[in-house]
């Protein structure tokens, strides 16, 4: 390949366990390549976590040139091409040079080559068919991903329609892609084969639909891009419910510099409780993320409750995602700051009050006791759970001596 530009080598590419993985498989006469978002990120000036090397050597040849130099290696995907070099510091991804055999939207059958520009070819964007040596040496086999990526536009590699019928996760790819590296309007013919496509989206792996919708979600703004998804008939493959975007909208622009929430922004996407079972099912979350979810959206529904009762029934993640979210709602910035400096401020403490103490009133054992300490629990958070066990113990024995609430009255 013919150089394309350089960069200055950012310290990733120098370090000294990236260079032993790259030493050691160059040790073979067969060059060793950083390629895709590393490089994408490198030349951006980006940070880079993951990194992914290409080589002509079949993956059996490159492990035993890693394990003689004394590396571990791991088979991640061998059938594929790929395998992982393992490091104290430092997982670096391998892959042999490949070209696509068969696709069907869903899967690849690939056969190894040592042609670096028909590697590039399968790969989806140009911004992502970036090769690059150790010392910072760029190759761009496309002739189009520099300045693309330099231009800020995210197009597929050869014909749109193609490109996403070799995998229909691209449809959502690409979304994101221009939401994280894209700016003014997106290609026309990449839209349009997405949207075509859009349907082919229900064939794929629920898991692989949540993972690339999360990340969607994690990126600075994801608002514009999830609107655009809507116009076009591509969300309703995605969410089993209509999505409320501008709320998505209001809250990417209310939070904070930190990391993005992606549930947080989904429970803006799915407007109410109902939505959660279908929305669960239709992604596949976990049941963590079921109930983080199903979490954020009734506190978010009950925000004026005390922090104590948010934080008991929810958690203390789930209830401040929901102030973010009551805000963006229309909660007052003031109200809601409040509220999240009481429920990030709350020290987590129990009832101070058991059964036991039921029983020793003379409560005997059963269904009384539950509901019992559940009506001094809803009394307790009222107070946001300040009361002690003095004040506690006092309403526990009104309770006992009050008649139950659906206690029937006897005929006068």
């Amino acid at each position: 390949m013919t150089p394309a530009g350089a960069i200055a080598p950012p310290a990733w590419m120098t370090e000294p366990a990236t260079r032993r993985v790259i030493d050691a498989l160059g040790a073979t006469g067969q060059p060793a390549r950083f390629v895709g978002g590393a490089v994408r990120d490198a030349v951006l000036g980006r940070k880079v976590t993951d990194i992914d090397v290409a080589t002509p050597l079949p993956p059996e040849d490159a492990a035993r040139a890693l394990a003689a130099a004394g590396i571990k290696v791991v088979p991640t995907g061998i059938d594929h091409g790929t395998i992982t070099a393992v490091t104290a510091t430092r997982h670096v991804e391998i892959t042999t040079l490949r070209h696509d055999v068969e696709t069907d939207g869903r899967h690849a059958r690939v056969a190894f080559t040592d042609d670096w520009a028909a590697d590039a070819a399968r790969r989806d964007f140009t911004i992502n068919a970036l090769f690059a040596d150790v010392d910072g040496t760029l190759y761009d086999p496309t002739g189009q991903g520099l300045d693309d990526l330099r231009a800020a536009r995210v197009r597929f590699i050869g014909d749109p329609a193609q490109r996403v019928a070799e995998d229909y996760l691209r449809v959502l790819r690409f979304f994101r892609f221009h939401a994280s590296y894209g700016a003014g309007p997106p290609d026309a013919t990449a839209l349009a084969a997405c949207a075509a496509a859009s349907s082919r989206l229900d064939t794929l792996s629920a898991e692989r639909v949540w993972a690339e919708l999360k990340r969607l979600l994690g990126t600075r703004d994801p608002a514009p891009m999830i609107d655009l998804m809507a116009a076009h008939g591509i969300l309703p493959h995605v969410l089993p419910t209509p999505a409320d975007v501008a709320c998505l909208a209001r809250l990417s622009a209310l939070e904070p510099a930190t990391p993005p929430a992606p549930l947080r922004r989904l429970a803006a996407l799915v407007r109410t409780a109902d939505a959660v079972e279908p929305t669960a099912q239709r992604l596949r979350l976990s049941k963590a993320e079921s109930a983080r979810l199903a979490g954020i959206l009734l506190a978010a529904s009950t925000i004026d409750q005390p922090a104590c009762r948010l934080v008991r029934r929810v958690g203390r993640a789930a209830a401040l995602d929901a102030v973010w979210l009551a805000e963006a709602r229309g909660l007052p910035r003031d109200g809601a700051a409040a509220q999240r400096t009481k429920i990030a401020d709350w020290v987590e403490q129990k009832l101070p009050v058991t059964g036991d103490d039921l029983l020793s009133l003379g409560v005997l054992p059963g269904r009384l006791v539950g509901e019992l300490l559940g009506r001094l629990a809803a009394w307790w958070e009222e107070s946001d759970c300040t009361a002690d066990r003095a004040a506690c113990l006092k309403k526990l024995k009104q309770l006992a001596r009050a008649p139950a609430p659906h206690a029937k009255r006897g005929r006068s």
